[in-house]
């Protein structure tokens, strides 16, 4: 797996710079947070470094590719997950994780395999037949958690993905978080929730668009190559 960089990345809205100018690596096996108070700009990063929000300067490679669209981001292993989960009502919990894996060319079988294993990992594996109207809030957001795991990113990129979860349920995810990590991959949350922050690696915090670490990583995964 590849080591995740920004380089001079900022993302504007008309005349408001949600996010300042911003130099980040991140290599393969790393578990960070991102922090700071609604508006702060951490879903624009997160949509940045996806793919899914064209930055206003600067850019993103993973690896030695710059990443360009969402569509690219999605064939090399970038995974978001959104805040407000982007589920399909119209489909089941277990259609909501499949389908993403069928339209990535993942064969049927295997999808259907990933797709289990993940529902049994967030605890909704009696679950994969209700629709998601049929599910709370919390169970929706463990089944966009599903979603993202079952697609073995090798960048996992997840926007408050605990915000509707009880303290046990807040673990589960947190954990399954963490397996990725451990299974190689980049994982960024962002989180107004200071007990996961504290269960990641470093924590980047965000102030009007502007970032500084709480927790730092050691320096040579903190800082893009070019600015040691």
């Amino acid at each position: 797996m590849s080591e995740l960089r920004a380089r001079g990345l900022s993302v504007s809205y008309g005349d408001l710079l949600a996010l300042h100018p911003l130099d980040l690596a991140l290599a393969p096996g790393r578990m960070v947070s991102v922090t700071g108070p609604s508006g702060a700009g951490k879903s624009s990063l997160l949509w940045a470094l996806a793919g899914a929000l064209e930055p206003t300067a600067g850019e993103v490679r993973l690896g030695e590719t710059r990443l360009t669209d969402r569509q690219q981001c999605a064939a090399l292993g970038v995974v978001l997950m959104p805040q407000g989960n982007g589920l399909a009502s119209s489909l089941t919990a277990a259609e909501n994780v499949v389908v993403p894996l069928l339209a990535l060319g993942v064969e049927a079988a295997e999808a259907h395999r990933r797709t289990a294993a993940a529902l049994a990992q967030v605890g909704l594996e009696e679950s994969g037949n209700h629709l998601i109207e049929e599910l709370s809030g919390g169970q929706q957001q463990r089944i966009a958690l599903a979603r993202a795991l079952a697609a073995h990113a090798d960048v996992l990129l997840a926007d408050e993905p605990t915000s509707d979860l009880d303290a046990a349920n807040r673990e589960r995810a947190m954990a399954a978080l963490r397996a990725e990590a451990d299974r190689g991959a980049v994982v960024v949350v962002a989180t107004h929730d200071a007990e996961a922050a504290a269960q990641t690696d470093a924590e980047l915090h965000l102030d009007e668009g502007v970032a500084s670490w709480r927790r730092a990583l050691d320096l040579d995964q903190a800082l893009d190559p070019g600015d040691q």
